[in-house]
């Protein structure tokens, strides 16, 4: 899979789907070659051409003007020596010089896919699966060495990247900013794909053309954020769902992060991603070395589904434990239902109408703990509330379990309340800058995450809560971002390090948490969809995807999830009508179609549904039951976007293509309405297969001729879903 050839000095990392090609050129520079679909041999056209660039710079020492750094494909650009592309990776020297200049020393090629030492990441779970090739670069002046680190599994259309910085000098180094991966691309007519978005509205697809110098993708908050999801992907004009190329690049990371475009003036493209520059600063002692966040980047020939390819990976070698490929519950939430304002009398009568309902958990969200009813105290205090619930959390397990169901509670570990005993004994825990003002956000401030000690308090607290609790899952939330990013333990010339410190934190503690309680289902939270990426997956399964549960929003939010992330792990809740994030209102029927197009459950008070409402939950939990399998691991395949006009559809299909469900939606009505087709996709087409009605099409006419989108419903907001198994 992973090849050199000592004469033309040139790596190729290739499978049966793809190939990726790189080269040692004049003055030991690692320049990028290809990458792309699989090729069976190379012959070395893709070396650099040579001309002579007015204002390019060439080589120390060398009298040849039509090669520089300033035009070559590299795979690791160094700073301030003759490239003025942004550059991979600025190192400032103790006398303050920031020039880096890297040259290629040694490989080697390993077997398997070597660990990311606390940190998440793609694995194997067998050496035969991968192989990893290493490309150590050295910057002489400096004494610091780069590991490259390339690795390809034997059936996916993959890269995983990532590159680790020692110091093996004398002196200390300040690393001002370091990417995971740079790929140089020829002349190409790019866009990009990326997904903003804000709280209640994440992961919005935008799609634009790469224009001459810098596109950049970003967030500052300390968190991947509802604002810009850590992924992009490269495209073409002609790119659609399901032709031409795509290549897509997401970072397994969930704090500041950064991707960086840049077209040049002639006209080819550079792509960086990994640690947002901003505020970024690490000292990095003699015999020190940082390892960078990794990057998948994965390429199709076969349109956006690139999709499948990450659903796949994310599911089968990031995600982990006991829930990785479990049928997850159907859950009900208070939160929407009672807010702060529950007690024993209202959770009971939840819980009386939740079982017969054929509901599988309840969940205790926020309120539970220290002396909090209202968001404006107790975060930091995770012991009981002495008066909310008679019995406490134990009786209320046994109550929920006495019913066949499993139970669950909401935490949000990161944070701290100035109306807490936690901070009346550690203001110090909290972010802040000594002597200056503390921003609050929703009424709260974060902890300290960088100090290890911190860390271990919350720790303590959680684990006193979860042993002594019959507790089967738990919702970690985050509801704000981070200000005052300072740590009082730090010195002055280490400060850059807390946002990059405050997440390994995180991890820290999500790794301690999640392996000493291997049986607890976790899902990541931040306010809904705002740390939704591919690290909090490598610790959570699943993830609450947006707090915004109004049917109609949620068509762009999980329709754009989908592009890089599984439906196992996005969650869905059915709440009431009208919406309490956007005011529509909406049939119980359209908000279940979405809601059960994810991990399912539902968010309001079931006491107050009227018995017909009760008859269509029971025909949601059945329906869903029995779907679930192929709903939460089948190949989920978008057909009609809801950025693009007045319809959505998609549909899962299971792996041996036997079964498939189609949903569809329309938004809005209107009068002389057209008639529409929908086109199946990824079927057998030798198969037939039957319908709900009895109907029977042969898969071929699924995919080519398609359905009429009928009977029309004159009205907004309608869904429809149907069942297709397949004969033989």
């Amino acid at each position: 899979m992973i090849t050199f050839d000592e004469n033309t000095k040139v790596f190729h990392l290739s499978n049966n789907q793809i190939s990726y090609l790189m080269s040692v050129e004049e003055g030991n520079l690692l320049a990028h070659l290809y990458f792309g679909k699989r090729v069976g041999h190379y012959s070395g056209e893709r070396l650099n051409p040579r001309f002579d660039r007015s204002f390019s710079g060439n080589l120390p020492g060398s009298l040849d003007r039509t090669y520089s750094k300033d035009t070559l494909l590299q795979e690791w650009s160094g700073n301030n020596t003759g490239d003025y592309r942004a550059p991979a990776v600025i190192i400032r020297d103790e006398n303050g010089a920031r020039q880096t200049d890297f040259r290629f020393q040694s490989y080697k090629i390993i077997d398997g896919k070597p660990e990311l030492k606390n940190l998440p990441h793609a694995y194997v779970e067998d050496d035969s699966e991968a192989q990893t090739l290493i490309v150590n670069l050295l910057n002489e002046n400096l004494a610091c060495e780069v590991e490259l680190s390339y690795s390809i599994y034997n059936d996916r259309p993959i890269i995983a990247r990532s590159a680790k910085l020692i110091n093996k000098g004398r002196h200390i180094l300040h690393i001002e900013k370091i990417a995971s991966m740079q790929i140089d691309f020829p002349k190409s007519d790019f866009q990009v794909i990326s997904l903003p978005g804000a709280h209640a509205r994440e992961r919005q697809i935008e799609r634009q053309t790469l224009h001459h110098g810098l596109t950049q993708f970003e967030s500052r908050r300390g968190t991947s954020s509802h604002h810009m999801n850590p992924f992009i992907a490269l495209i073409h004009p002609s790119t659609t769902e399901f032709n031409d190329e795509a290549i897509g690049i997401q970072l397994v990371y969930s704090g500041n992060h950064q991707e960086t475009l840049e077209r040049d003036y002639i006209d080819q493209t550079r792509v960086l991603a990994g640690i947002n520059q901003y505020d970024f600063d690490w000292k990095l002692r003699a015999g020190d070395s940082f390892q960078t966040p990794e990057a998948l980047i994965v390429y199709s020939s076969s349109g956006l589904n690139v999709s499948q390819t990450y659903h796949r990976l994310l599911r089968e070698r990031v995600a982990r434990g006991k829930y990785q490929f479990a049928q997850r519950p159907i859950v009900i939430n208070n939160w929407e239902a009672t807010f702060f304002d529950f007690d024993t009398e209202k959770i009971q009568k939840i819980l009386d109408n939740a079982a017969p309902l054929g509901i599988e958990m309840f969940v205790l969200d926020d309120g539970w703990f220290g002396h909090r009813d209202d968001d404006n105290s107790s975060l930091g205090d995770w012991f009981e509330h002495a008066t909310k619930l008679r019995g406490g959390l134990k009786a209320l397990s046994q109550q929920v379990h006495d019913r066949k169901m499993k139970f669950g509670l909401w935490f949000e570990p990161e944070m701290i309340s100035e109306d807490s005993e936690l901070y009346k004994k550690h203001p110090d825990y909290a972010l802040q800058v000594p002597g200056r003002g503390m921003t609050p956000s929703r009424g709260q401030y974060v902890l300290d995450f960088s100090r290890k000690e911190v860390v271990d308090n919350i720790f303590n607290q959680m684990t006193k809560i979860l042993d002594n609790v019959d507790i089967d899952y738990v919702k970690w939330d985050m509801n704000r971002h981070l200000t005052e990013v300072y740590s009082t333990e730090l010195p002055a010339d280490r400060q850059g390090e807390v946002s990059h410190r405050y997440v390994l934190g995180v991890y820290d503690l999500a790794q301690r948490i999640t392996s000493r309680y291997p049986d607890i289902l976790f899902e990541g939270c931040s306010g809904g969809g705002g740390r939704f990426d591919a690290g909090m997956l490598y610790y959570f399964p699943q993830s609450w995807t947006s707090d915004n549960t109004d049917a109609v929003a949620r068509l762009k939010i999980q329709y754009g999830s989908s592009l890089s992330y599984p439906v196992s792990s996005m969650t869905a809740h059915v709440s009431v009508s009208p919406n309490q994030q956007t005011g529509r209102q909406t049939s119980f029927e359209m908000r279940g179609d979405v809601a059960m197009a994810a991990v399912f459950g539902y968010e309001l008070n079931l006491a107050d549904l009227s018995d017909k409402e009760k008859e269509i939950v029971k025909s949601q939990i059945k329906f869903y039951k029995k779907h679930r399998q192929l709903i939460q691991y089948g190949d989920f395949i978008r057909l009609k976007s809801p950025f693009d006009g007045n319809q959505t559809a998609w549909e899962f299909v299971s792996p041996d293509k036997k079964e498939l469900l189609l949903y569809r939606y329309k938004l809005i009505s209107q009068a002389q309405p057209e008639f529409t087709l929908t086109k199946l996709a990824a079927l057998d087409p030798d198969k037939i297969y039957l319908a709900d009605d009895k109907k029977r099409y042969a898969g071929d006419e699924l995919m080519n001729i398609g359905l009429y989108d009928t009977p029309i419903q004159l009205a907004d907001w309608t869904s429809r879903v149907d069942y297709f198994q397949a004969e033989n």
